[in-house]
C-alpha cells in the first residue's frame, strides 16, 4: 500500500483516500518521506446529532486538518469514511495571531475565542480551552501541541510562554501565536444563528449547547470535486449512499505499482547480503544506527517507509510513535462540601468548605470539619496535611466522631499492632532471604524468546525483564509487578517462567480464581506451543484422575509449569525454582502462611492489576523490587463516553449495537432490591437477550462459575451491582451502561468505564440519568468531565489516586477490612508507611511546629478564584518539608496568576516558617502584637519586633530562626 502510493503522490495530486485510518497513516509517512505539504483527516465517526463533546479529539483534528488544506492547498490524506461526508465549507476557517507587544481588547478577544468553540475553563488540561485570570490568559489552541501563558501589561502583551499542562509551569518564551477556531469561525450574529436552531432541535444530548451540536448547522459541501482511491472501495460508498444523501462523488482508483511493500526482519542483516544494490536508509539520527551496529551512508528522515521497488529498496529504522501517556502530577483535589475527611487526631469528620475568618481583626482561612453532635473544627489551612479525604472498603458510609473522645485513638492504637506485625513479619522474611544464596539461572535464549512474542515489547516491559534479569542475579528474587489488565504482565511472567525451566526448574503459578488459572493456561499454551515444556492446571474442574496425574508428573519432575488456584500451594515439586502469584491480595491468610513457606527459597514474582501508592513503594523498595507497567498497548483505543437520560428506545439500541457487532454488554444497576425488576424489564424490551444477574448475595463459587459461562459466551448481558471483578481480562465485553450515573463517585465511575474497550475494538460507556433536570449542576460538571474523555481530567487522577490508596491497603495483604473502616485506607496507609520506616532504621519525620500567628495571611480569592486550585495548593504547602519546594510554588503561583498580593505574600512566608521551625524542633511559634514566643522543648524565647505590621513580624521570626 505504501507502494501504491508512492509513485502516485510524486505525481502531486490534491487528495488521496484510503480504506481505514490505520492506512492514511502509513501514506502519509510516504507524504512526509517526500517532503509533500499534506494534512490528514482523522476517523470521524459521529452521526449528526450526536454529541460532538464525546467526539472533541477527532473533531479538532478533523478542523486543524481542514484550515491547513484550505489555507495552504495541502494535499489531503484520508479514510474513506471521513471523505464521503459533507464537511464545512471555507469560510469557517480564519485565524487569529497574538503577537508580542501586540495591544489587545481583552473584552473582543474573550468573545471572538467563545464564538470560535473555546470553553472558558478555571484550569487548562486539553486542547480547545481558554482561561483568563487578571492579566494571564492561558490558551491552547487546537492547532498546537502545547497550551501557551499569555502576561499582559495593561492591554499590552508582555510575553508569551508555552506551558506543561500536566504541572502547568512554564517552558519557552516565543514571538507569537496564531489561533484557529475549535469549531468554526463565526461572528456573533452567526453564532447567534446556530444557538437558536440548535434551541430548536430535536437532538438529545445532555448539554443542548454550541460545543455538544454547533458542528451539524455549519454549512457544508463535498471539498473536491474528484477523489482518488488507494483501491476499489465502490462497496463502501454504495453502503453509505443507501443510508446518506451522497450525490456527484467523483472518483478514480489510483493505478497499480510494479513496487511492493517490504520489511526486513534484521535490517543490518539485510543490508550485508544486499551490498549490490541500491538502498535508501532512512533514520532519524545516527544513534538508530549505532544502536543496531549499522555502518551505512543514510538519509536524515523520521518517516517509516518500507519499499521495495525492483532491485531499489527504500528501509527505515524509525518506529510509529506510541501515544504514551504522561500521569497528571496535579490532583485538583475534589474535596467537596459534604466530603468524609479523616484528621490524625479528631478522627472521621465531614469537609465544610474553606471559611475566612477574623480573629483580633486578623484574617485568616480555615477549613471547617463537622463532626458528632454538629461539633465543629477550625482547622488553619497551613496544617490541611492533617486531613484526608475518607476512602473506605465497598463503599462503607462511616459514622462521625466525637471530638475530645478517645474512640479514635483507641481505633488507632489496636490497628497500629496489627500493622506492626504485618510489618515486622514482612521486613523478617526479606531478611531471611537476603542470607540465601539465588538458585543459579540461565539467561541465555531470552532475547529469542522475546523476539518470538510477534509484538514490539512497551519501554516498561523491557524495563520490568531486565530489572527481574538484575535481581535474579543478585538475590531471591521478591518482586512485585503492577499493571492495568491489557498492558502486558502475563507477558514478563512467561520471561520469568521461560529463564527458570530453561535453568532446569520447575514452575508454579498460582491465581485466585478458576477464571484467571484458565486465561493464564490458555495464554502459556499458544506462548510456549514450539518449546518443549510440559504445561499443566490445577482448578475446580480436574477430575481427581487428572489431579493425580499432574502430582506425579510434579513429585517426578516431568512438568515444567502447573498453573492453579490455592491447590497449587499443597503439591509437591521435584525442583521448584519459581513461584509467580497473580492478584496475591485476594487469598485467605491461610493461603497467604502457605505461599510463605513455599517461596522461602525460591524466586518470587507476583502481578497485580491494582497500582500503589509511589509513597508506600518508596517505603517498600528497600525490601522489595517494584516493575510497573504504565504504557497502554498499542491497538488499545479509547474509551467512548456518552452522558445520557434514561430512554427504554437508547438502551434498546445500544444493547443491540453491541450485539450485532458479536460483542457483550455489562450494565451496572446498584439496587439489590430491585434488581430482579430490572432485568424482566430488559427481557420485555429484547426478548432474546440471554441475561445474567451478579450481585452480592451469591457465593463466591456461584459467581465464578456465572462468569466462566459468560466468558464462554451463553450470555449476552451482565447485570451486576457494582463494579465487575477487576483482574479479568473479558475483550469481548465492549460497551457498559450505568444507570443512575450520578448517584456514583468520579473514581468508580472511572473504573467502570476501564472494564470495556479491552480488546482492539472501541469501547463505549453509557452513564444514564433519570431526569437531568434534577440532578445538580455539580454532578451535571462531573458526569460531562467524562463524557469529554479526558484521561487527564481530574476524575482520571482521583480515580487513579482512590485506586492506589485501596490498592495500597491491598497489597500488604492481611488489612482487615473491618479495621480500615475505623480510619479510612489513606490513614492505614500513611501508618504502614512510617511503621516500615521505623523497623528498617529510618528516622521518621519529626513533629511539625504549631503556628500560631495573629496576621493576615491566606491565599487570596482575588488571585485564585477557585477553591478548588486553592485548597490544591493548600494542600502542597501544607506537605512541604524544605525551603526549597515552597519557592518552588510559589514561582508556580507567579507564573500561573501574575502577581501575588500581600496576605498571598504572607502567607508563603508563614509557611517558610513552618518548614524551618519544624526542622529545628520548634514547638510552637505565636505573636501578640509586636511580641513574639518561639518555644522549644527546654527552652523559650522572647522577641520583640520592630513594628506590628504583619511583614516585620514575619521577617523577625525568619531572621531569628536562621539565626
Amino acid at each position: 500500500m505504501q507502494a501504491k502510493s508512492l509513485k502516485f503522490l510524486q505525481t502531486n495530486p490534491k487528495n488521496l483516500i484510503t480504506s481505514s485510518f490505520a492506512e492514511t497513516l502509513k501514506v502519509a509517512e510516504v507524504a512526509k518521506y517526500l517532503k509533500l505539504n499534506y494534512s490528514i483527516l482523522p476517523d470521524f465517526r459521529a452521526n449528526e446529532g450526536d454529541d460532538l463533546r464525546s467526539y472533541k479529539e477527532e473533531l479538532f483534528e478533523l478542523n486543524k486538518s481542514l484550515f491547513e488544506y484550505y489555507k495552504h492547498n495541502s494535499i489531503l490524506i484520508s479514510p474513506i469514511n471521513t471523505i464521503l461526508r459533507k464537511l464545512p465549507t471555507k469560510k469557517y476557517y480564519k485565524s487569529l495571531t497574538l503577537e508580542f507587544a501586540d495591544t489587545i481588547d481583552l473584552d473582543k478577544l474573550k468573545e471572538t475565542l467563545v464564538f470560535w468553540g473555546y470553553e472558558v475553563v478555571s484550569i487548562i488540561q486539553e486542547k480547545g480551552e481558554v482561561s483568563f485570570r487578571g492579566d494571564i490568559i492561558d490558551i491552547y489552541p487546537i492547532n498546537y501541541d502545547t497550551p501557551f501563558r499569555i502576561s499582559l501589561f495593561d492591554t499590552e502583551i508582555e510575553n508569551i510562554r508555552s506551558f506543561d499542562e500536566y504541572t502547568q509551569k512554564s517552558i519557552d518564551e516565543v514571538e507569537s501565536i496564531e489561533i484557529i477556531p475549535a469549531i468554526a469561525a463565526l461572528d456573533e450574529e452567526e453564532y447567534n444563528q446556530i444557538q437558536a436552531k440548535i434551541d430548536e432541535s430535536k437532538f438529545d444530548t445532555f448539554y443542548k449547547d454550541y460545543h455538544s451540536l454547533g458542528f451539524w448547522f455549519l454549512e457544508k459541501n463535498q471539498i473536491s470535486d474528484n477523489y482518488n482511491l488507494l483501491y476499489d472501495m465502490t462497496r463502501e460508498i454504495e453502503e453509505y449512499k443507501s443510508f446518506h444523501n451522497l450525490e456527484n462523488f467523483n472518483y478514480s482508483i489510483i493505478p497499480e505499482s510494479e513496487c511492493e511493500d517490504f520489511k526486513p526482519v534484521n535490517i543490518k542483516e539485510f543490508i550485508e547480503l544486499n551490498k549490490d544494490k541500491k538502498i535508501t536508509l532512512l533514520a532519524k539520527n545516527e544513534i538508530l544506527l549505532k544502536e543496531k551496529g549499522i555502518e551505512y551512508p543514510f538519509v536524515e528522515s523520521d518517516a517509516v517507509v518500507n519499499i521495495k521497488c525492483g532491485d531499489e529498496f527504500i528501509v527505515s529504522l524509525n518506529e510509529f510513535k506510541i501515544k504514551k501517556r504522561k500521569n497528571p502530577v496535579i490532583l485538583l483535589d475534589d474535596l467537596k462540601k459534604g466530603d468524609f475527611v479523616v484528621h490524625e487526631t479528631h478522627g472521621i469528620g465531614r469537609f465544610n468548605g474553606l471559611k475566612q475568618i477574623e480573629v483580633l481583626g486578623k484574617k485568616g482561612e480555615f477549613a471547617e470539619i463537622l463532626y458528632a453532635n454538629d461539633d465543629k473544627l477550625l482547622l488553619p489551612i497551613e496544617n490541611l496535611d492533617l486531613i484526608d479525604r475518607y476512602i473506605a472498603p465497598g463503599g462503607v458510609v462511616p459514622t462521625l466522631d466525637k471530638m475530645g473522645k478517645s474512640t479514635f485513638t483507641k481505633n488507632k492504637e489496636k490497628i497500629k499492632e496489627k500493622i506492626f506485625a504485618i510489618a515486622a513479619d514482612i521486613i523478617k522474611l526479606a531478611a531471611k532471604r537476603e542470607t540465601i544464596p539465588p538458585k543459579p539461572m540461565k539467561f541465555d535464549g531470552v532475547e529469542e524468546f522475546i523476539a518470538s512474542a510477534g509484538f514490539s515489547y512497551t519501554p516498561d516491559q523491557q524495563k520490568a525483564v531486565n530489572e527481574m534479569i538484575e535481581e535474579m542475579k543478585s538475590r531471591v528474587m521478591d518482586r512485585l509487578l503492577s499493571g492495568d489488565v491489557g498492558f502486558g504482565k502475563t507477558e514478563i511472567a512467561m520471561v520469568a517462567s521461560f529463564i527458570a525451566v530453561n535453568s532446569g526448574y520447575q514452575v508454579a503459578i498460582v491465581a485466585p480464581t478458576t477464571i484467571l488459572v484458565t486465561q493464564h493456561y490458555d495464554t502459556f499454551m499458544k506462548r510456549f506451543a514450539n518449546y518443549d515444556i510440559k504445561i499443566a492446571k490445577v482448578d475446580r474442574f480436574t477430575t481427581t484422575k487428572q489431579k493425580k496425574e499432574i502430582e506425579a508428573g510434579l513429585k517426578e519432575g516431568e512438568i515444567d509449569i502447573v498453573i492453579a488456584t490455592h491447590s497449587a500451594f499443597n503439591l509437591e515439586y521435584k525442583n521448584l525454582g519459581l513461584v509467580i502469584i497473580d492478584e496475591e491480595h485476594k487469598f485467605g491468610v491461610k493461603q497467604k502462611e502457605k505461599l510463605k513457606n513455599m517461596v522461602e527459597n525460591v524466586h518470587l514474582l507476583s502481578m497485580s492489576a491494582t497500582p500503589i501508592p509511589r509513597s508506600l513503594n518508596l517505603a517498600l523498595s528497600k525490601i522489595k523490587g517494584l516493575s510497573a507497567l504504565n504504557t497502554p498497548p498499542k491497538n488499545k483505543q479509547e474509551t467512548r463516553t456518552f452522558v445520557k437520560e434514561y430512554s427504554d428506545e437508547l438502551i434498546k439500541e445500544v444493547i443491540l449495537r453491541e450485539i450485532r457487532r458479536g460483542g457483550q454488554v455489562f450494565y451496572i444497576y446498584n439496587n439489590i432490591a430491585s434488581i430482579e425488576l430490572k432485568k424482566e424489564k430488559l427481557q420485555k424490551l429484547i426478548p432474546t437477550l440471554r441475561i445474567l444477574t451478579l450481585h452480592a448475595k451469591l457465593t463466591p463459587n456461584q459467581i465464578e462459575k456465572s462468569m466462566c459461562d459468560f466468558i464462554d459466551k451463553k450470555y449476552d448481558l451482565i447485570i451486576a451491582t457494582t463494579i465487575i471483578e477487576s483482574g479479568i481480562h473479558i475483550p469481548n465485553v465492549n460497551t457498559v451502561i450505568v444507570e443512575n450515573a450520578d448517584r456514583f463517585g468520579i473514581a468508580d465511575l472511572h473504573q467502570i468505564r476501564g472494564r470495556v474497550g479491552r480488546g482492539s475494538n472501541e469501547g463505549y460507556a453509557y452513564f444514564i440519568v433519570q431526569d437531568k433536570e434534577k440532578i445538580s449542576e455539580d454532578a451535571k460538571k462531573r458526569l460531562l468531565a467524562l463524557e469529554e474523555n479526558s484521561f487527564l481530567g481530574s476524575g482520571a487522577v482521583l480515580a487513579m489516586h482512590d485506586l492506589e490508596i485501596r490498592g495500597g491497603g491491598n497489597i500488604i495483604g492481611t488489612a482487615q477490612s473491618g479495621q480500615i473502616k475505623n480510619v479510612g485506607y489513606s490513614m492505614y496507609i500513611k501508618m504502614l508507611e512510617d511503621t516500615l520506616k521505623e523497623l528498617s532504621g529510618e528516622k521518621t519525620t519529626s513533629k511539625e511546629t504549631e503556628i500560631k500567628l495573629n496576621i493576615n495571611a491566606y491565599i487570596s480569592p482575588e488571585i485564585i478564584e477557585d477553591d478548588r486550585i486553592r485548597i490544591e495548593i493548600y494542600r502542597r504547602l501544607a506537605k512541604a518539608k524544605s525551603l526549597d519546594e515552597v519557592y518552588d510554588i510559589q514561582k508556580e503561583i507567579i507564573d500561573r496568576f501574575g502577581k501575588i498580593d500581600k496576605v498571598t505574600k504572607n502567607f508563603f512566608e508563614k509557611i517558610k516558617i513552618k518548614v524551618i521551625a519544624s526542622q529545628k524542633g520548634v514547638i510552637s511559634i505565636s505573636n501578640y502584637g509586636e511580641n513574639i514566643t518561639i518555644l522549644y522543648e527546654n527552652d523559650k524565647k522572647l522577641i520583640k519586633a520592630k513594628a506590628k505590621d504583619d511583614e516585620v513580624i514575619l521577617e523577625t521570626i525568619l531572621e531569628n530562626l536562621k539565626d
